[in-house]
């Protein structure tokens, strides 16, 4: 066998960009951050950075969300996730147009994290802010997004697609696994679950169907054994998610 010598192909950096998804105001909105540096620089773009050379991706995703938004993620798999952070974390792909970013050939590995009513996210990092926005303003193909006066934009770099993929990937999960059940508390309402799938799916849902399918699917939840009024009106049953991971049958999206 040939001696292997790295310097025959060109050298290229790979970057992590998360697509932080949560409910607020019974709407869906992304977290994205202002870039303080070129390029782009003053644009708003998803959070992000580029991975260290003794790095995994994960722990490059979870490092940089810390960094530069003050927020933490635990992935499923960890056995004793922080308190507080109880948020899904996984892969969602890869995007390798050689002319994405302008300074030079940079592969990202994309990742979605879903959480409940997440609080208000600080800035760090070579974010100069960051926010919580509805996701139907940032992919607004006619006048891109813009806040406090500033001119609309699109997102930096290939930000824009990469959410599109996101919420498609949530839009769908939501269909067949127990997934939505990460943007709850622990302890939810039969209302408060289907307000998740309003506002993931972009449509109002019969009350009374949507309570019969998801209590009617096995292991989709288990009783908690409380009620609450927090929603107002008579006391509601808690609920807690259950063992179940696919739906069967799944909850379908109805036609728009």
């Amino acid at each position: 066998m040939p001696p292997y010598d790295p310097s025959a192909f060109p050298p290229f950096a790979v970057t992590v960009d998360l697509v932080v998804l949560t409910v607020r105001s019974d709407a869906l909105c992304a977290l994205v951050v202002r870039r303080g540096e070129p390029p782009f620089q003053g644009r708003w773009a998803l959070p992000g950075g580029f991975v260290r050379p003794d790095e995994d991706l994960g722990a490059a995703a979870a490092r940089e969300l810390s960094e530069e938004t003050g927020l933490c993620v635990h992935d499923p798999g960890d056995p004793s996730p922080a308190p507080g952070a109880g948020a899904h974390l996984e892969q969602l792909a890869t995007y390798g147009d050689p002319k994405r970013d302008p300074r030079m050939r940079v592969v990202s590995v994309a990742h979605l994290a879903l959480a409940p009513d997440l609080p208000a996210p600080r800035p760090g990092g070579d974010a100069n802010s960051v926010r919580w926005a509805p996701v139907e303003e940032l992919l607004s193909p006619e006048t891109g997004f813009g806040r406090d006066g500033e001119p609309p934009a699109p997102l930096a770099f290939d930000h824009a697609r990469i959410l599109a993929d996101g919420v498609e990937r949530a839009r769908s999960k939501i269909e067949y696994s127990s997934l939505a059940t990460a943007f709850c508390p622990p302890e939810f309402t039969v209302g408060e679950l289907r307000r998740v799938y309003e506002a993931v799916w972009g449509v109002a849902l019969d009350p009374r169907n949507f309570h019969r399918k998801v209590t009617g699917t096995p292991g989709f939840l288990v009783p908690a054994g409380g009620t609450t009024t927090r929603q107002g009106g008579r006391p509601a049953q808690l609920f807690r998610a259950g063992g179940a991971t696919l739906l069967n049958p799944p909850m379908l999206r109805p036609e728009v």
